[in-house]
């Protein structure tokens, strides 16, 4: 199996510059750095112990930012390297200033990318999170002793099973691995069923926060959400933007100086969307602070990155995209730090357990329909917030496994 994903592999790597001249035309590549996903390098490797971090896309490299910030105050660590796969989470990195960590787009995991890559960056410690599992980079990574971890690692149901075809080929994988740090009890069991031998639960690492959060708004946009009933739309996807136009419609008979405020997944999309509410007789400001936001304003529409957790700041009724679709939900402990209320859809099978878990605390409530998510609103809207405490409680389960993941990475 693994000479069989070699040659697809390189299939891959022979069709990339369509692939990303297809992707730099929908503007999922970064004009400039594109090179890097080919096995260039417009970033230089300093001298000394260098770590390596890698998380597809936003949400994984988000759940590792508290880590990073505790090797950035190491001093036996010289540069810290993130690669990740999407624009949005190089934005992330960029906007967080860091003195030790940069950015780099992940290599494909061909064999003479990923030993070029290797050979260049010279990692010390390579730490693979959630699900990102390269084969080639991996094995390429055990031959030279590098010890490679896999931090909060979900593996889900689907994954396992897909997985357990080529299970010679996974066992071959998975034991190369010095240490997996499960995220749940579920990836566990399927860790170790793949081949997986140092399995160990602290937690889920979404738990913990930044310590170096800005958390303001611009003040005549805090003001604006202030004086009116706000909603916020977040993280959504293709068609969850005009759902949430419809219930703004429905809603709006109820509030006459309802806001909502919708924040894409992927701002390459904001066009598309704006053009979609605008054709519901929607009202659309897009997220711009030196431009006058006109009273009649139905719509906030932010589009750029890295401010979500601004707005979760300010307003506290979330619905959180990404689960009306069959996309498995997105990361809801960001918004509830803050202490929001989250309604979802009914795929979240990304985050099953932490669901569970705010369920519990009546912090989550999941809607199928318009009519579930209209009738939640309205509740939200006439009820208090009450977040202290849970605030406090998560906070405290962020710092425990914050201190268990570095502990057990610095064994």
């Amino acid at each position: 199996m693994f000479f069989i994903y070699k040659i697809l592999i390189n299939l891959v790597f022979f069709f990339s510059p369509l692939i990303i001249i297809f992707r730099l035309f929908k503007g999922k590549e970064d004009q400039l750095r594109f090179k890097e996903k080919i096995g260039f390098f417009s970033k230089k490797r300093n001298k000394g112990n260098l770590i390596w971090f890698h998380g597809a896309s936003v949400g994984e490299i988000q759940s590792i930012i508290p880590l990073v910030e505790r090797f950035e105050k190491n001093k036996e660590i010289q540069q810290i390297l993130i690669t990740s796969n999407t624009v949005s989470s190089s934005i992330i990195i960029k906007n967080l200033k860091f003195k030790k960590t940069l950015h780099q787009f992940f290599p494909i995991d061909c064999n003479f990318v990923s030993k070029r890559f290797l050979n260049y960056w010279k990692p010390s410690k390579a730490f693979f999170i959630d699900s990102e599992i390269w084969p080639i980079t991996i094995n390429n990574l055990y031959k030279r002793n590098i010890p490679i971890f896999l931090l909060n690692g979900r593996i889900t149901n689907r994954s396992f099973n897909r997985w357990k075809v080529f299970s010679y080929f996974a066992k071959s994988i998975f034991s190369k691995f010095h240490l997996c740090l499960s995220s749940n009890i579920e990836t566990k069991k399927y860790l170790k069923k793949l081949g997986a031998k140092n399995i160990k639960i602290i937690g889920n690492l979404k738990f913990s926060q930044s310590e170096n959060e800005k958390t303001n708004l611009n003040k005549d946009l805090l003001n604006l959400i202030k004086s009116r009933k706000t909603w916020c739309a977040s993280s959504t996807h293709y068609n969850e933007e005009k759902f949430c136009g419809i219930a703004h419609i429905k809603l709006k008979k109820k509030f006459k100086n309802l806001l909502t405020i919708i924040i894409p997944r992927h701002i390459n999309r904001i066009n598309s969307i704006k053009t979609e509410l605008n054709n519901l007789n929607l009202k659309v400001h897009l997220d711009e602070p030196k431009k006058k936001i006109e009273p009649n304003t139905d719509i906030y529409l932010v589009n750029s990155y890295g401010k979500t957790k601004l707005f979760y700041k300010a307003c506290k009724n979330i619905f959180l995209g990404g689960s009306l679709i069959m996309h498995g939900g997105q990361n809801p402990l960001e918004a509830t730090r803050y202490g929001c209320k989250i309604l979802h859809g009914p795929n979240v099978s990304n985050f099953k357990e932490i669901y569970r878990f705010l369920n519990k605390k009546n912090l989550s409530r999941k809607i199928t329909n318009q009519v579930q998510l209209i009738s939640c609103i309205i509740k939200y809207f006439n009820s208090k917030n009450n977040s202290k405490k849970i605030i406090k409680d998560l906070h405290l389960i962020g710092i425990d496994i914050l201190n268990k993941t570095y502990k057990e990475i610095n064994k």
